[in-house]
């Protein structure tokens, strides 16, 4: 599989994790996420659960309203439980 836009992924064989990573940033802000193969139960899956969480992300983040050129705190607190709850 291939990585994509704000999705990258991670199969190093030296290393325990294999899944994909969501990394957005805007306004000054980053917000970051593991998807799990294991967790998930498989590359397809993970990766399907992170597209939809990165569209939901992405939905609040750039319709949100910024205060002097960054996020607001509720829309930061917002993104951060929209990506615990993933």
């Amino acid at each position: 599989m291939k990585s994509k836009r704000n999705l990258t992924r991670f199969t190093y064989e030296t290393t325990a994790f294999q899944g994909w990573r969501l990394c957005l940033s805007r306004a000054g802000t980053t917000f970051t996420k593991y998807f799990s193969d294991k967790k998930y139960g498989s590359p397809k899956k993970s990766l399907s659960t992170a597209e939809n969480t990165l569209t939901e992300l992405v939905q609040l983040v750039d319709n949100a309203r910024r205060v002097d050129g960054e996020l607001s705190q509720a829309t930061i607190r917002k993104a951060q439980k929209i990506l615990a709850k993933a």
